[in-house]
């Protein structure tokens, strides 16, 4: 059975609790895209481990672990998270493996990255982590990136120098500090006998994995609403993490997927810039916060916090193909005597929107249509048996389901890995 896991909202809906429960079944864990500004937590007993970049496979032992040609990896990042997965006891040789076609995030994309969020005027900033995964994006489709293939080639030290180069021209003229080619070729010799081990082809080492009947869970860092191509552009990622991105960043055919797996928490949540319809700026908003420890494992920024949106749900599922939801975070709501879905937007003339509007100026236009239901006022988080959920905790989740589709096959009221439900997976 090979899975694809995805976030179906805006990221933080704990994707790294369910890839690690799914991981039990998989021989392979795969990163498709994305970098190290994404954050998955993983809690076993009173230990939290994050992981940036590093597949939270690594965690169990004797699973493979493989960054897919999809990913954009600044490599002291990597060496920094691999010295810490092996500190925690788990070991790393033999079981790690980098796709030689995965490009790389350098200093100085990082440096274009700050200096291009700097120049934005103040209502057009992104809301970037500032640790270069756009600018490493745009010089894969530049066509002018660095793969991390380029650290096995002779003459590293050259592509540096000339990296740089072009790198000081685009930071000239954004009136940012250029930088030193001979100091970042001496800052990267480093990497070389660091990585080199883990640099293989792995779209050779996966197809012969597969041949031999072996699972597969591919993993997606960020979110669908942080797509590229199908989130709220422009306050998006550079990459695909939606079940499409599985394919085309690990080098698998779509014949080779069983399932879709969606990761969506039973609120809302978002950080940074950029539009969220259910956004609760009331003591609702903060009681989610606190409640739901929503502080972002990367940045460390607050998260804001909203009512589940039905429209962002079932808008998910069908870019997707959700076949089973892992539904997060029941336990957070289990203070509220009222709980609320958003079901859709309503325009000023009545017009009311059920799918999410690629035009985000629609959305400053509308107010969101709520319907309310009862809460269940007791804890859920020491509960082991789906049918021992209060009924309205329940009614709540069958009304998701009837409005954004798909079956439920993880609820998960908690977060240590003996707080997960499963149910029909």
């Amino acid at each position: 059975m090979n899975t694809v896991l995805v976030g179906a909202q805006w990221g933080d809906e704990g994707k790294g609790k369910v890839i690690d429960f799914l991981t039990e079944e998989a021989d392979l864990v795969v990163r498709f895209q994305g970098g190290s500004n994404a954050g998955h937590t993983v809690v076993v007993g009173d230990r939290k481990y994050v992981l940036h970049l590093v597949p939270s496979g690594i965690l169990h032992e004797g699973k493979h672990c493989v960054i897919g040609n999809g990913v954009v990896m600044d490599p002291f990042d990597l060496m920094r998270e691999l010295e810490q997965v092996e500190s925690w006891g788990f070991a790393v040789k033999g079981r790690f493996h980098i796709s030689e076609r995965a490009q790389m995030v350098m200093q100085w994309h990082r440096a274009i990255d700050r200096a291009e969020e700097a120049a934005r005027a103040s209502g057009a900033k992104i809301g970037t982590t500032g640790r270069g995964i756009g600018p490493a994006y745009a010089a894969k489709v530049g066509r002018s990136g660095m793969r991390t293939g380029d650290i096995l080639k002779p003459d590293f030290a050259n592509i540096v120098r000339e990296q740089v180069a072009e790198a000081n021209r685009r930071l000239k003229a954004l009136g940012a500090m250029e930088l030193d080619p001979e100091e970042m070729v001496n800052l990267y010799q480093p990497v070389v006998p660091a990585l080199m081990p883990y640099v293989t082809d792995t779209i050779q080492f996966l197809h012969e994995k597969l041949d031999a009947g072996a699972s597969v869970l591919f993993e997606g860092a960020q979110a669908t609403m942080l797509d590229i191509d199908f989130g709220t552009y422009p306050f998006v990622t550079s990459s695909n993490p939606t079940a499409g991105g599985a394919c085309t960043g690990s080098g698998v055919s779509p014949r080779a997927i069983d399932r879709v797996i969606g990761v969506i928490k039973l609120y809302t949540t978002r950080v940074g810039e950029g539009p969220f319809p259910t956004e609760l700026f009331d003591k609702d908003g903060e009681t989610l916060r606190t409640r739901g420890g929503e502080f972002g494992a990367t940045t460390g920024r607050p998260r804001r916090c909203g009512w589940f949106d039905a429209v962002v749900g079932r808008y998910a599922q069908r870019v997707n193909g959700v076949d089973f939801w892992a539904m997060t975070k029941l336990d957070v709501l289990d203070t509220f005597p009222v709980v609320k879905i958003c079901t859709g937007y309503r325009r000023k003339d009545g017009f009311v929107y059920t799918t999410f509007p690629a035009d985000l100026d629609v959305l400053s236009e509308c107010e969101c249509v709520y319907e309310e239901m009862p809460g269940w006022q007791c804890e859920t988080s020491n509960i082991t048996d789906y049918d021992a959920l209060p009924a309205n905790a329940k009614a709540y989740i069958s009304r998701i389901l009837e409005l954004i589709g798909g079956k439920l096959g993880v609820l998960s009221v908690g977060p240590a890995r003996e707080t997960t439900l499963r149910l029909g997976i």
